[in-house]
């Protein structure tokens, strides 16, 4: 699977999200939770996450939007955080997701781009992000992107 656009495929265009975004942005949610296998969460947790995207709050997250001839094709959060480490601090890529009608065409390559901009306007260039050992399809991505690091991530038991 290529990452390349083709010529005959428009330009994607990446954007901070608005208000009106919020069907498309919540039918590409829903899929990036199903993926992550948290199916049927109530309205109020998209309502609530949406509302935080759009709340200013510079120590909240942000969203961005892949665009395709007005439809949202892609969709990622992310947010800039303290580091002890990095006295400019650090900016966590949370979530990524791409229709899956729309996967090959370079969505989620220009979305990450658009995070590296964001995070390099902000003077916070470091970012990081986690993914599922077995999401391959996106490794394959984030392999020519990033660097994989050798660090395994650990979380308190439920």
């Amino acid at each position: 699977m290529s990452a390349t656009p083709r010529p005959d495929w428009p330009a994607v265009i990446t954007r901070p999200v608005r208000p009106g975004d919020k069907a498309g942005w919540q039918t590409l949610y829903e899929g990036y939770q199903l993926f992550y296998d948290r199916p049927g969460l109530p309205q109020d947790f998209y309502d609530t996450a949406f509302a935080r995207l759009l709340s200013g709050d510079a120590k909240d997250f942000r969203g961005l939007v892949a665009e395709d001839g007005g439809r949202i094709v892609g969709l990622t959060h992310y947010v800039f955080h303290p580091h002890l480490w990095r006295p400019e601090g650090v900016c966590y890529l949370q979530d990524l997701f791409t229709a899956p009608d729309a996967r090959g065409r370079g969505v989620a390559r220009a979305l990450i781009e658009a995070v590296y901009a964001a995070a390099d306007a902000a003077g916070t260039p470091a970012v990081y992000w986690l993914t599922a050992e077995d999401n391959y399809a996106g490794r394959m991505l984030y392999d020519r992107v990033a660097v994989k690091t050798p660090f395994i991530r650990y979380r308190r038991r439920s």
